[in-house]
């Protein structure tokens, strides 16, 4: 597994630094010169290995001519790089750890999902996701941007090297109806559609099974081969989301998902009961 001496939050505020510097069509000998410093510190500072402190991000914003709220997130994002927990509370940090969230998939060898109650996001049909927009008070002109950021997030499984996903769910998530019987139906195909890739493993906790770690909360455990991208546990909660790779807390995490799979169902039992409702749903 990749360690973890570079936070999140370092790297996500790294990788902020390069696309602004790009955008601006410079070098990175070139900004480093324009700033003062020489082009090592620089590299240190866009890799995540030695972050800037906000006064200095502040300066590279000046010389790239970036202002406003983007700005402002950018140099928020200063604060905290050295540290082994990311909570996200407001809305700029949540855009921030969104990005963090995807940079992390998009670097991911192996993904493990405990879902207790709802199935993820990137495993969710379009109609699935606009329905739970919907009905969670999403501004109708902003639904067909975010439908359109957690389909993009599907690349996780589908592109040419893709993530092995681990998926452990609670019975409920394939029975609550979201949206309409129709629409449920189609979600419960498209996760039978999905337990075929090779890639990807589907596992229900049954209700018979009693207590397990899952009730407890759903999180994303992410792995990395990359040596520079750190092990993540993400947790999303009600307002706010959380990011952890401190060793202990992916260590405490990746120990519940083992227990989580101790009281699943197995890939074909799964498939088994998924087609058991969705009939009972197309039959009603």
């Amino acid at each position: 597994m990749a360690s973890n001496t570079r936070s999140v939050k370092a790297l996500t505020l790294g990788s902020a630094l390069i696309e602004l510097r790009k955008e601006a069509g410079l070098s990175q000998r070139k900004l480093a010169s324009e700033i003062g410093r020489d082009h090592a510190t620089l590299s240190r500072w866009e890799s995540g290995e030695r972050p800037p402190k906000a006064a200095e991000v502040s300066e590279i914003l000046r010389i790239l001519n970036v202002t406003g709220e983007r700005a402002a997130d950018v140099i928020d994002m200063a604060s905290g790089t050295d540290e082994s927990q990311w909570l996200a509370v407001t809305i700029p940090e949540r855009r921030q750890q969104l990005s963090a969230l995807l940079t992390a998939e998009a670097r991911a060898s192996h993904v493990t999902q405990v879902a207790p109650l709802l199935i993820p996001g990137t495993l969710q049909t379009s109609d699935v996701i606009r329905a739970i927009m919907v009905e969670s008070g999403v501004p109708a002109g902003e639904i067909a941007e975010r439908v359109a950021v957690r389909i993009g997030r599907r690349d996780l499984y589908t592109r040419r090297e893709p993530a092995q996903l681990d998926i452990l769910l609670g019975e409920l998530a394939i029975r609550q109806i979201i949206g309409s019987r129709k629409v449920m139906a189609d979600q419960l195909r498209y996760l039978l559609e999905l337990g075929e890739l090779p890639n990807v493993s589907i596992r229900v906790v049954p209700y018979s099974a009693s207590w397990y770690p899952g009730l407890a909360g759903s999180f994303i455990l992410i792995d990395s081969e990359d040596a520079e991208t750190p092990t993540i546990v993400h947790v999303e909660m009600q307002r706010s989301g959380l990011i952890l790779h401190d060793r202990d807390d992916v260590d405490a995490h990746r120990h519940a998902a083992d227990l989580v799979r101790e009281k699943a169902m197995s890939p074909a039992d799964t498939q088994g009961l998924i087609t058991e409702v969705l009939t009972e749903m197309e039959n009603v």
